[in-house]
């Protein structure tokens, strides 16, 4: 690990603050909440600016809603006719053609796969399921080793390709498969603020399962403030808070999408290198960057490398990470990059 780290043992965890719902007004500001359900979780957009009449609102929400349902359908691997799944089953090597959104989600992941020497790899999707954490349901026996050998050879984010000008994928081996949920839902923010932004609407919180991006300002000018909590399977704890201003916060943990069996406790995060469940302490990364897709993935990446290797890249790349390392009495320290730690606030303040 290289030197200039900062640290402090604190029990920790990045969430964000529950946004009030319907219209809340502050002298000639209005904030406007509109919530729903998407790629199986929950998402909420809110709206600081002018007074909106009903009609307004409507579209609007309307809007919100359709570009995430068309998101979902593209990109979903739980719906067997969405782009994603349809690909899958794909077994030609020839051009596959899909809408723009999925080949720049793909274009974004392979960006990140590159960046972090292949912790991040969407063609990982055989081992997730493997591992009882996909669309086929839960394991009822560990994978045996050949198992995991056999299913490495067809993970290789390299054996996907990528066109941008016809918007199409093709797999150099054709039994390969894909899961782009580690960087759907952080691609489905931006565009989220991609809609506003073409609105006009220049202060606004998007939140999806827990990705977030803001612009502008909350009521009274003020900077968007992010929440965080303890790592637990209970929620609640509010210890630090970071603020958040024209960027995005995306965060990936170990410590609710797991199973135990026989006593040991295995994670949902995969590495891709391995084919295994990551063993190693860091229970949580969180990631601030201009794009949530990027954010997203590189929050997986992070998670996945584990805390020497994820600072290690972080400070190399430049990266606003926070770093949540699980120690052996059951304790919590934070390891921060210095342009993570400078948006930190005092939660009273």
């Amino acid at each position: 690990m290289t030197s200039g780290r900062i640290i402090s043992r604190l029990l920790l965890f990045v969430f964000f603050f529950p946004v009030t719902v319907g219209c809340t007004p502050t002298a000639d500001i209005y904030r406007y909440t509109f919530p729903g359900t998407t790629m199986g979780t929950t998402f909420s957009v809110t709206v600081v600016g002018e007074f909106m009449s009903d009609q307004v609102k409507a579209e609007l929400e309307v809007s919100i809603k359709d570009r995430l349902d068309k998101l979902d359908a593209m990109m979903s691997t739980y719906k067997p006719d969405s782009e994603v799944s349809r690909f899958n089953d794909w077994e030609s090597s020839d051009w596959f053609g899909v809408s723009p959104d999925t080949a720049k989600v793909f274009q974004h992941a392979r960006e990140v796969s590159e960046m972090t020497g292949g912790a991040f790899d969407v063609t990982v999707a055989p081992l997730v399921d493997v591992w009882g954490f996909g669309p086929v349901g839960p394991l009822r026996t560990l994978p045996s080793d050949s198992e995991i050998n056999r299913l490495l050879g067809a993970v290789d984010f390299r054996q996907i390709e990528v066109n941008d000008v016809s918007t199409a994928l093709r797999k150099t081996r054709i039994h390969v498969k894909t899961d782009v949920s580690a960087v759907a839902k952080g691609y489905a923010v931006d565009r989220v603020a991609d809609l506003l932004d073409a609105r006009s609407y220049d202060s606004y919180l998007i939140e999806i399962g827990g990705e977030v991006r803001t612009q502008g300002h909350r009521e009274g000018g003020q900077s968007w403030r992010i929440g965080i909590e303890q790592p637990t399977e209970s929620l609640g704890l509010l210890h630090r808070v970071v603020q958040l201003s024209d960027a995005a916060l995306a965060t990936s943990g170990d410590y609710r999408n797991y199973f135990e069996l026989d006593g040991v406790r295995y994670s949902h995060t995969i590495d891709p290198r391995t084919g295994r469940p990551v063993t190693h302490e860091l229970a949580a990364v969180s990631v601030i960057d201009v794009l949530c897709v990027r954010a997203d993935a590189l929050a997986t990446a992070l998670e996945v490398l584990g805390p020497d290797e994820a600072y290690d890249l972080a400070e190399e790349l430049g990266l606003a990470v926070l770093l949540i390392i699980r120690e052996e009495d059951g304790s919590y320290r934070e390891l921060f990059t210095p342009s993570f730690l400078s948006r930190t606030v005092d939660p009273a303040g």
